[in-house]
């Protein structure tokens, strides 16, 4: 196992305690940023799944921070989001605070802590060094979000209900977009090691 961004950056941190503290305020700035990128949320006419930009930003904040981390950074963004503090994506049809988890788009935003864990587990065997494997370990944990929320509104979200028409809802109008995304949001981590690398000098 290789060390993850954030362990390379914290580790030089003078004592274990500022070390802990470092990276418990990158969990939650990981958190902060997933609620920010649920606000750019726009409706679409034929689904009631929004487009947002969260997937990109879990998958990346996984990278950075690793499985454990990158799982604890999501499940804290649900607990907030059960609590009722305003981080889900905002949309005047679908509801606030815990029925957002058994609404429509319960699977895609349940799935994010397992797609963190898997997008920080690869980054940890060095996937997110290289371009063509950080798309790879984004890509699984996209894939991840996409099984969660297809499967959930199969069973639960879709009026007829079935696979068809969750893939029709959840699933067509957004995989170019995503994968769009995602070719650029591959290029982060490369980059940041660059730039970690040549402070490091």
């Amino acid at each position: 196992m290789q060390p993850t961004l954030l362990a390379t950056i914290t580790t030089r941190a003078d004592s274990r305690a500022l070390r802990i503290g470092e990276r418990a305020g990158a969990v939650a700035f990981a958190t902060v940023l997933t609620a920010m990128a649920a606000q750019i949320s726009i409706p679409l006419p034929f689904t009631p799944v929004p487009f947002t930009f969260q997937p990109m930003v879990v998958l990346v904040g996984a990278a950075a921070l690793g499985a454990r981390l990158g799982m604890a950074s999501q499940l804290l963004y649900l607990a907030l989001g059960i609590a009722g503090l305003p981080v889900f994506a905002a949309s005047p049809s679908l509801p606030h605070g815990v029925a957002r988890l058994v609404g429509p788009t319960g699977g895609y935003l349940m799935a994010y802590p397992l797609a963190a864990f898997v997008a920080g587990w690869l980054a940890e065997r060095g996937f997110d060094r290289r371009y063509v494997t950080a798309f790879i370990a984004m890509a699984c944990g996209l894939a991840i979000v996409f099984a969660g929320g297809v499967l959930w509104l199969a069973w639960l979200g879709q009026r007829p209900r079935g696979l068809n028409a969750a893939l029709a809802a959840g699933f067509y109008p957004f995989i170019v977009a995503d994968l769009l995304k995602l070719l650029a949001a591959a290029a982060v981590m490369p980059a940041a090691w660059r730039l970690a690398r040549s402070r490091a000098r």
